[in-house]
């Protein structure tokens, strides 16, 4: 049961890294191929123009779960120095409800296509295997960002409760 729960705890930290970094790799090494096939051998491939397109596609999604978890989003919080830290609370508690209301819409609609996609057995123009995979992304990101709320509401209710400063994420600029 120990190992179990280290494993979940050490998933949840870094779900994120890992994946925006298997992506990303792939994102590069197959970029990295087909210019070289382009330039030196006058050859591409489809399949990995689609490689490159897909990953993408997923680190947007992931990177977005990320900044969630992390409070990386751009928002402007000129006022937010001026507050104590039972209003901060309230307003990330908020701004949280809201994402999560938008995040909730958007999976359920994402499903959407998906479904469509599945129904008619759409396969990728190169890779010949199902859009499924690929358009999944996008309820899969909405899934991360919705638990990543989940645990931030669970934080920032901790800390309203506490009366300690809520977590406001690492700045990006100084």
């Amino acid at each position: 049961m120990g190992f179990l729960m280290k494993f979940l705890h050490l998933l949840d930290k870094n779900a994120e890294r890992w994946l925006l970094l298997t992506f990303y790799v792939m994102l590069v090494a197959t970029m990295a191929v087909e210019v070289l096939r382009r330039e030196v051998f006058s050859y591409s491939s489809i399949w990995g123009e689609e490689i490159v397109r897909y990953s993408f596609i997923y680190l947007a999604w992931i990177g977005a779960a990320a900044a969630v978890k992390e409070r990386a989003h751009i928002r402007i919080d000129v006022i937010m120095h001026y507050l104590g830290p039972r209003t901060k609370a309230l307003l990330y508690i908020f701004g949280d409800i809201v994402m999560f209301l938008v995040a909730i819409v958007a999976l359920q609609s994402s499903f959407e296509a998906v479904h469509v996609s599945a129904k008619f057995g759409s396969v990728t123009d190169g890779l010949r295997i199902s859009k499924v995979w690929f358009l999944m992304a996008v309820p899969a990101g909405f899934t991360l960002i919705i638990w990543r709320l989940l645990q931030s509401f669970r934080r920032d209710f901790h800390s309203l409760r506490t009366g300690k400063p809520v977590y406001e994420g690492d700045t990006l600029f100084d």
